[in-house]
């Protein structure tokens, strides 16, 4: 049984093992894992600007194309939290490896698909395999590289994580506009085939990682696949039905439920569990997932308006908004850099958490100010800060979940860990895109009940008292019965409809973001950074 939560926030991750690379091979290791782990996130977002031309490539409605996107967030959210119970079975490398193959070889199949059932099918391969490539990569890391190291170690991990998806939809839509939609799948062979040489030539399975013979989990295999397979698939199509309007999306979500739950008590009594839930007693690792969970829901929820809000209200095309979007990217590249110094120098790195936080609660609230005038530098500020503040949090966070973990349990609990943060960006993006639809008709009820025939009298008499005021005659609309004029007022009604609804999800993120505050006081200092000597 696991220590109490005081007791276990030990640093067994800071013992001495033998035959631990020198500087340059520690560099060389990382570089070979961060290929595949940064491969992998950009394959989750890079595709998604080009659906309408795999749509038109396959002649299917906006619903049936959504499958390409379904069906690899299915297969990778199954396969996440199993990938430190198959590393410690069939070993850490030889599985990354594997995974890395299998992912290049399915992605050349994606491009070369000639249906999209096809393209499903092959896109569950490539979603099933990529999940090895970062709760592995990230484990791998926090092994090699020293207790001083580790928090550099996740920040330079975490540069990759965060500005692919960022990066991922500026990218596609140059590739899609000037070559052609499969080749965002054909660029992963190239990259994915240097990954693979490289994680066979420099990472090599720890001595304590002995693959034995155990006993096989099947009820909790069976169990995390249907708890997360329906629920993944529940928060990606069930907007779509009208969600629990459909009877699919109650079965679904029950079985899931249950599933979820017999996983829970079943993992707890068996001896070889799929997932460690006992990881939860130590209250570093807890904390740390938690605030991971609620930065990744706030996170890719910006990412996800950022540019709709662009595009829907301010009239920008994708490209345009892509590139207002990308000086994320260097917000995130400077504080990950600052704070990976930090780290290595010994400071104290636990602060960053709540300054990261501060900042990011503040660009929210800024970008809920935002309104259909606003300008490309009232944009820009709160974009990049927003990077910033996220680039301080994450590499922080993700050490400390870590480094309070045995070195033999580093795989399940990078497993847990990144199962939580993908769940949590799966939760975020269906709110997200659920409260969009329903504040906007809110929002458009309320405004379209204060629209009275007195305000259409004010609209015609408002040209002479205005100049520039948009025209309007109530009279004259009404006797011929041309009704362009209400015709241009709902049409306002609708975008001040979605402008407050974008306004209401800011505000709720920057909430999300100042409740994550304060939290970062329960992490132990050791955990926190700087496994040095402190400063």
């Amino acid at each position: 049984m696991p220590q109490s939560a005081d007791t276990a926030e030990q640093q067994p991750s800071s013992e001495i093992v033998p035959g631990e690379p020198h500087s340059a091979g520690k560099w060389l290791i990382a570089i070979a894992v961060m290929l595949g782990a940064t491969l992998e996130v950009l394959d989750t977002s890079i595709v998604n600007v080009a659906l309408p031309y795999m749509q038109g490539s396959f002649s299917a409605t906006a619903d049936e194309i959504t499958w390409v996107l379904t069906s690899y967030l299915v297969s990778n959210g199954i396969m996440i939290p199993m990938t430190g119970w198959i590393s410690s079975r069939f070993g850490r490398k030889r599985y990354f490896i594997i995974s890395i193959v299998v992912f290049v070889a399915s992605s050349a199949l994606c491009g070369a698909a000639t249906s999209l059932g096809e393209l499903v099918v092959f896109r569950l391969i490539q979603g099933a395999a990529g999940a090895a490539m970062i709760p592995t990569s990230q484990a791998i890391l926090m092994e090699t590289f020293p207790p001083s190291e580790q928090g550099l170690a996740m920040a330079t991990w975490g540069v990759g994580l965060m500005l692919a998806p960022i990066m991922g939809p500026t990218l596609g839509g140059w590739i899609t506009v000037n070559y052609n939609w499969r080749w965002n799948f054909y660029i992963n062979v190239p990259t994915g085939t240097l990954a693979a040489l490289m994680v066979y030539m420099f990472v090599h399975d720890p001595a304590y990682l002995k693959r034995e013979s155990r006993r096989t989990d099947y009820l909790g295999i069976l169990c995390l696949a249907l708890g997360l397979g329906l629920l993944q698939i529940v928060l990606d199509r069930g907007q779509r039905s009208d969600w629990f309007s459909a009877p699919w999306v109650w079965w679904f979500t029950g079985l899931s439920a249950l599933s979820l739950v017999v996983l829970l008590f079943h993992e707890l009594r068996f001896s070889d569990p799929i997932l460690d839930f006992r990881m939860f007693l130590i209250r570093d690792f807890t904390v740390s997932v938690g605030l991971v969970t609620l930065l990744i829901f706030v996170l890719f929820g910006v990412n996800l308006m950022n540019p709709l809000f662009l595009q829907e209200l301010l009239g920008y095309d994708a490209w345009k908004a892509g590139l207002a979007v990308a000086p994320r990217g260097i917000g995130v590249a400077i504080s990950m850099f600052a704070v990976g110094q930090l780290s290595r120098m010994g400071y104290d790195t636990r602060p960053a958490v709540g300054i990261g936080f501060v900042l990011a609660a503040f660009s929210a609230w800024q970008m809920s100010q935002w309104d259909l005038t606003v300008g490309f530098d009232n944009i820009l500020f709160p974009v990049v800060l927003f990077g910033f503040g996220s680039g301080l949090v994450f590499p922080v966070l993700s050490a400390s979940a870590l480094a309070c973990v045995e070195r033999r349990r580093m795989g399940y609990a990078s497993s847990l860990y990144n199962m939580l943060r993908n769940t949590g960006s799966a939760i975020g993006i269906s709110m997200v895109s659920n409260m969009l639809v329903s504040h906007s008709q809110i929002h458009q009820s309320y405004l379209g009940n204060h629209f009275t025939e007195f305000t259409a009298w004010r609209l015609t008499n408002a040209p002479a008292r205005m100049a520039g005021a948009p025209h309007f005659n109530f009279p004259q609309e009404m006797a011929t019965l041309q009704k362009q004029g209400f015709a241009m007022v709902y049409q306002m009604i609708q975008g001040q409809a979605l402008l407050l609804a974008y306004n209401d999800i800011y505000r709720l993120f920057a909430f999300t973001a100042i409740i994550c505050i304060p939290w970062f006081l329960f992490l132990s200092r050791q955990a926190g950074g700087g496994g040095g000597a402190m400063h």
